[in-house]
């Protein structure tokens, strides 16, 4: 029940995964047949990619994850246009991808802007547009917080930054196979992927960069995927996360189960008494469950779950080891004691209603020998 920390390789994807391991292991720059075949393997999977999103096959760059995409984005974006500015606009719960990314921008003199959300964690247009100054060069927030599940309003940011002539970035590694995506209804310049997340293999990301956005590389050296990323790339991978792009668009019809499945496990883990919901009730991704108990600690249900057989997570799997509060958690208004309570689910393809009815059969039990064992309940 962590589909969001990552997901299981489906069976078609590793089919066409495995010929460039072996039989066709030519690299892709090379002019003989065994490096033909890998380049049209490559571009195959790059125009299944665009078709994902709506764009154009040659507006997609490979990259070695989703982290790096959000940073080639950003860092890309950011040192391209420092002579017109130096501010960059994002929101408080974006992932460490872009968080950190950002920090790391204002050691080097940039100035960013860390938007408030709400208390179901939206970011209101209005703080977007209020935000802008003449140096605003970037605007990056997330399409969906994959924590809290809360699907943010990127088509109105969009608009605004496309009247304010300022370029904009979604991470959208969350919603790629869950949701419908268009880069020009969203109105992005640049968008991150990643394929693990939609049933490809880790180790390979994408970023979409909207023909006439200039980025400068991060990584020098062969001059690979239009100059922008250097390195031989990742064939395997590529052809992996073409298949697995192909079969998210084709499912994505399938999102109404998962949706019937998250509202089931929603209202039979809200019969536990003192719990809550995170995120929006409504403006949600269709697997995602976040719930907080008041006086249990996550890591204390994440560990009995497991002994259940049953994982989940208490945050973004990049961070799960850290004893500290999430950040997103904390960004919506929750002390630290709420936020250590919480707990997410996230619902994947092969999950079913009977795997729905076991955790909330096991769940009560859980929560209950906790309490009854924590100091903050007495």
């Amino acid at each position: 029940m962590d589909h969001s920390s990552t997901t299981p390789v489906d069976a078609a994807v590793t089919e066409a995964m495995l010929p460039y391991f072996s039989d066709r292991f030519g690299n892709p720059s090379s002019l003989y047949t065994i490096g033909r075949e890998a380049r049209r393997a490559m571009e195959d999977a790059r125009a299944k990619v665009a078709d994902l999103i709506g764009a154009k096959k040659e507006e997609i760059i490979f990259t070695g994850s989703g982290t790096e995409s959000d940073n080639l984005a950003i860092k890309g974006l950011a040192y391209r246009n420092r002579k017109k500015g130096d501010h960059i606009i994002t929101s408080s719960i974006e992932h460490h991808a872009v968080l950190y990314t950002c920090k790391y921008l204002e050691t080097e003199g940039f100035k960013v802007t860390y938007l408030p959300v709400s208390k179901e964690g939206l970011v209101d247009p209005a703080d977007v547009e209020a935000a802008i100054t003449s140096k605003t060069t970037l605007i990056s927030i997330m399409h969906a917080n994959p924590e809290i599940g809360t699907i943010q309003p990127v088509e109105e940011i969009g608009k605004i930054a496309k009247e304010k002539n300022i370029p904009f970035h979604t991470d959208a590694i969350a919603t790629a196979g869950k949701l419908p995506l268009n880069v020009d209804a969203m109105g992005v310049s640049l968008l991150s992927l990643s394929a693990h997340k939609m049933y490809g293999p880790k180790g390979v990301g994408a970023l979409y960069v909207r023909k006439g956005t200039g980025l400068t590389p991060l990584l020098h050296g062969g001059g690979h995927e239009r100059d922008i990323r250097s390195g031989t790339e990742n064939v395997p991978g590529i052809a992996g996360f073409g298949k697995a792009a192909q079969l998210a668009k084709e499912r994505i019809p399938e999102s109404d189960k998962l949706v019937k499945l998250r509202d089931s496990l929603i209202k039979g883990v809200l019969e536990i008494k003192d719990s809550y919901l995170n995120g929006h009730p409504e403006k949600r991704l269709p697997d995602n469950v976040n719930v907080r108990f008041s006086y249990v600690e996550g890591e204390s249900m994440i560990l009995n779950l497991d002994m259940k057989g049953v994982a989940a997570s208490t945050g973004s799997a990049c961070s799960s080891k850290s004893l500290e509060p999430s950040h997103v958690l904390l960004a919506t208004g929750l002390k630290h004691e709420e936020a250590h309570g919480s707990l997410r689910f996230t619902i994947g393809r092969g999950n079913t209603q009977d795997d729905v009815d076991y955790v909330i059969s096991v769940l009560p039990e859980i929560v209950n020998k906790l309490r009854m064992i924590s100091p903050l309940a007495r």
